[in-house]
């Protein structure tokens, strides 16, 4: 397997090891999913889901359920 280095700046690396953490994968995998994910542009799992289906010139999502009323804001 290939190893690839790179150089980012403190700020970026600390955001980026906390959302491995929160993944809870290590920085190394955590950044190979990414890599793999943009370079065979694939979608997360469950992605189109989560905002509907498409077809043709219309989006077609699930029932949204009702709205709740609320007092107008003045």
């Amino acid at each position: 397997m290939a190893q690839i280095h790179c150089y980012v700046p403190d700020a970026v690396a600390e955001v980026f090891r906390q959302r491995a953490a929160q993944a809870h994968l290590s920085v190394s995998k955590y950044l190979a999913r990414l890599v793999k994910r943009e370079v065979q542009n694939e979608w997360p799992e469950g992605y189109f889901e989560n905002f509907g289906t498409w077809e043709g010139e219309q989006l077609h999502r699930p029932d949204q359920g009702r709205f709740e009323d609320r007092e107008p804001l003045d």
